[in-house]
């Protein structure tokens, strides 16, 4: 078998959906899956527990990504039982066979994410499949990202921001946090996140259920209500249901990450002032014109001059000048 989550990258760990695999197998068994696509396998954290769950199934693996990281096609080709599909989403499922599951955690904007329902409604409008998505809580649930903006009509696309980054309970960009390259200016408002675009799907029809587990970055499941599995998913998937104890630790677990970020921007900007110090003060050191200047502040001082190559030295770190 495959090495497990546990023994991955531990930045790649804290972000990945498989995190919750505890819950999401046992939502597949309920739901009788025998076919599961997932959209944004990225280096197949996910893809790895999929695949070791299929092979004692008898089900069946897609896995959607347009820019697979190595360990994604390295596990595809030691694996005949995934098929990997390097497109962008809306055009692989175009082609996809309907799926009895769905895991969507690929670009996490509004448009993105409403366009793969809607295909995957289209492929099967009378029967939904299991519907999973990643991050509808904090920060994407409610702001978009652009991993791909080119792929993105400018009109769903208005505020972009550049090199950003995000706090909790800042609905703007803040001065540190968790950095992000291209992202919604501002937090909320109409079209605007993963879990606004997955709320929009469902207000439009009927006999959809939503549960939303927030736990790392949140996960969103949708299900028909009168699908013959529908109780089994809804027994699993209710006490975790928007649970309050699951959000405090959620705040709290994104709250510190995003303060780790911002500390180590601040360590990395004051090395970086250090480095200009640096770079500035050390030439004076073997200045004449440095020297000359001391000489002349330590005559007009009575011996004690303004500054002087001993205080150079000290702001330089240096405490055994030659």
């Amino acid at each position: 078998m495959d090495t497990n989550l546990r023994g991955d990258d531990p930045d790649r760990v804290g972000h990945s959906l498989a995190n919750l695999i505890e819950v999401l197998i046992p939502l597949l068994e309920a739901a009788r899956v025998k076919s599961v696509v997932e959209i944004g396998s990225y280096a197949g954290d996910l893809t790895r527990e999929l695949l070791n769950w299929a092979a004692g199934s008898d089900a069946r693996v897609i896995a959607i990504d347009p820019a697979p990281q190595p360990e994604l096609i390295e596990l595809s080709k030691r694996r005949r039982d995934l098929e990997l599909i390097r497109e962008p989403s809306h055009d692989a499922l175009r082609d996809v066979p309907p799926a009895d599951a769905v895991i969507i955690d690929g670009d996490h904007n509004y448009y993105t994410v409403s366009e793969e329902l809607r295909l995957v409604d289209e492929r099967a409008p009378d029967r939904i499949p299991l519907l999973i998505l990643h991050d509808v809580c904090w920060p994407h649930g409610r702001r978009d990202a652009y991993y791909a903006p080119e792929q993105i009509p400018p009109e769903h696309r208005p505020s972009m921001a550049r090199d950003a980054r995000l706090f909790p309970g800042e609905p703007g960009l803040a001065e540190g946090g968790l950095p992000y390259s291209r992202v919604a200016r501002r937090e909320g408002g109409r079209r605007n996140g993963v879990l606004t675009a997955v709320e929009d799907f469902i207000a439009s029809r009927d006999r959809v259920r939503l549960a939303i587990v927030p736990a790392f970055f949140g996960v969103a499941v949708v299900w028909l209500e009168d699908a013959p599995w529908a109780g089994a998913v809804a027994r699993i998937v209710e006490p975790l249901d928007r649970n309050p104890i699951l959000a405090r630790l959620e705040a709290n677990r994104v709250f510190h990450i995003a303060k780790e970020h911002a500390q180590v921007g601040e360590l990395m900007a004051l090395q970086e002032r250090n480095a200009i110090q640096e770079d500035v003060l050390k030439p004076m050191l073997e200045s004449s014109a440095f020297a000359w200047g001391e000489r002349l502040s330590r005559l007009r001082k009575g011996g004690r001059p303004a500054f002087s190559r001993d205080l150079v030295r000290r702001a330089l770190g240096d405490t055994d000048p030659p």
